[in-house]
């Protein structure tokens, strides 16, 4: 069919219905109006948007108020890439917002064998962020999902490879840490676009038939941890305070030696120079010493009577006076 210009020569505009006109101007603007709402949206602070052209991906929208082509040829997914996120196994948490936080058969999840072939109850949790929201939407279908039967197959393998009391008390950290790395190797070789922020174990004990006879066991431990703390705390009080009463002793007894040997030598120089003297003049050295000697031992005598043994005669000195003796 061509379009005839003259064919609109024939019109007569006196036969056209002028009634039917703003129906047709109506349409236009309707059109518009909706149009100018399906173009604009707004980003959440916390959220990016992930825009789809004819279902196909285009880019991501950053947050704020942002433009797309109207009537549905661009859509908007949006992706919470700012929250962290949680699941929990073994337990649940009333009230989760996120539908894959935790699931119906928490008493299988939590129940493991040990490297030594025992058994254990485990409850843990992860904490993740979702990094590359193309990743998350599109490389894998049901990403949560996939996430916790990641989680759960790590966290088996990691418990199996260590007994029993390592899980239980002293190997809660290596497990955390080891069971980190290994969820991130996996979601990154799964494409899942999510970032594993935290693993972390909650209750983490054995069966309910033997707990009390493992609590039995861990407080006999407890008690003698104790007394080791407790022996070695003594022998650190005591054994330091010997060796430093052994060693004043023994530097007592070199300061004493060391006084005696100097006291020998101080000896020994000054007799040496007394005999060069005697040597020189020996009587005189002989006088001079017996002179000091006898200088130190009378004044200890007390009263004596000295008699010459050349006197001819007794003198009459017994008979002295009161005042005299005094």
């Amino acid at each position: 069919m061509k379009f005839d210009p003259d064919e609109w020569r024939d019109i007569d505009l006196r036969r056209v219905d002028l009634k039917r006109l703003p129906i047709l101007w109506i349409i236009p603007v309707l059109l518009l109006v909706f149009a100018a709402f399906t173009c604009f949206y707004t980003v959440q602070a916390e959220s990016e948007g992930v825009v789809l052209r004819f279902g196909k991906y285009v880019r991501n929208a950053e947050p704020g108020l942002r433009f797309k082509l109207p009537f549905g040829i661009e859509e908007v997914q949006m992706v919470p890439v700012k929250r962290q996120l949680k699941q929990e196994f073994g337990f649940g948490t009333s009230g989760a917002t996120n539908p894959n936080q935790f699931s119906s058969e928490q008493k299988l999840e939590r129940g493991m064998v040990t490297g030594d072939l025992n058994a254990a109850t485990v409850e843990w949790i992860i904490q993740y962020r979702i990094r590359e929201p193309e990743a998350y939407l599109f490389k894998v279908r049901n990403p949560d999902n996939t996430l916790r039967d990641i989680s759960e197959s790590v966290m088996r393998t990691v418990v199996g490879d260590r007994t029993v009391d390592e899980v239980i008390t002293v190997g809660r950290q290596e497990i955390e840490a080891n069971a980190l790395t290994q969820l991130q190797a996996l979601v990154d070789k799964f494409e899942l676009g999510l970032s594993i922020d935290q693993v972390q174990l909650k209750n983490v004990n054995p069966p309910q038939a033997v707990q009390r006879s493992f609590n039995e066991v861990n407080q006999a431990q407890q008690e003698r941890e104790q007394l080791i703390n407790v022996a070695n705390g003594e022998y650190n009080k005591v054994v330091p305070r010997a060796s430093g009463e052994a060693e004043q002793m023994i530097q007592g007894a070199e300061g004493y030696a060391l006084k005696r040997v100097n006291e020998a030598e101080g000896d020994v120089a000054r007799f040496n120079a007394v005999f060069a003297e005697y040597l020189k003049a020996p009587k005189v050295t002989k006088q001079r010493i017996y002179i000091e000697t006898m200088r130190q031992i009378v004044p200890n005598l007390g009263k004596k009577v000295i008699l010459d043994d050349d006197a001819s005669q007794l003198l009459p000195m017994l008979q002295l006076s009161a005042a005299a003796s005094k």
